[in-house]
């Protein structure tokens, strides 16, 4: 909220605006249930590549994925998304009713298609989740050049950028409102919209700006060739 603020031109300073927000109770909402899609071997299909290191130098060296469910009176929606370290970008994703390895495999797809050429070398770092152990999961990151990191069982700090960007969205979006929403095609499209925000305008603290915008402006123009 400060930095929306100081790149709109106010000069402020963040305990203003907590005091500000504490004046018109306004406030983030608290964290809840996560949804753990653990199912099978511990730590024996892939090393844990990344051990907490998320520094970055360019886009594209290090994403994360995972599954978090959503839960309302019309039944439960998972989003699978695919999220660059170093923008944070949302870099592909897929909504599903149903948590399978369908929905893995067109959010992989979608990824490949958006970004395929920038994928070769890139770490791609999720839990132990049975999806992520499946013999077609790791094919498919072999095919097409990535490497594959999981965290320790268990352990949510192997993977926090990726379960940050859910703390977040659900702070937003979610928490306190899941009665709000009038089936879950309602609830997908508020997702989606999100998503689109979140990219394109929510301005990401240790970025100053738009995960999309510091991609486009903020990296060297020549590695986008």
């Amino acid at each position: 909220m400060t930095q929306e603020l100081r790149n709109r031109g106010c000069q402020i300073n963040k305990k203003r605006v907590a005091r500000i927000m504490k004046e018109h109770h306004l406030s983030a909402g608290p964290k809840k249930r996560q949804y753990h899609s653990y199912r099978g071997q511990v730590g024996r299909i892939a090393p844990n590549v990344l051990g907490q290191d998320f520094q970055t130098k360019a886009p594209y060296e290090k994403l994360g994925t995972d599954v978090t469910q959503f839960i309302t009176q019309y039944g439960k929606l998972f989003l699978s998304p695919v999220i660059d370290f170093h923008t944070r970008e949302v870099l592909a994703y897929d909504l599903s009713e149903t948590a399978n390895y369908a929905q893995i495999k067109r959010m992989l797809e979608r990824l490949v298609k958006a970004h395929g050429e920038h994928l070769t070398g890139a770490i791609l770092h999720s839990d132990q989740g049975w999806q992520y152990q499946m013999r077609q999961y790791r094919q498919f990151l072999a095919d097409n050049g990535m490497i594959q990191s999981m965290s320790r069982k268990g352990n949510c700090l192997d993977n926090s950028p990726t379960e940050n960007f859910f703390g977040r969205m659900k702070t937003e979006i979610y928490y306190d409102k899941e009665y709000t929403f009038q089936s879950l095609q309602h609830l997908k499209l508020v997702i989606r919209d999100y998503i689109e925000y979140y990219n394109n305008k929510r301005i990401v603290s240790r970025l100053k700006c738009s995960p999309v915008r510091y991609r486009a402006v903020c990296m060297p123009t020549n590695f986008w060739g």
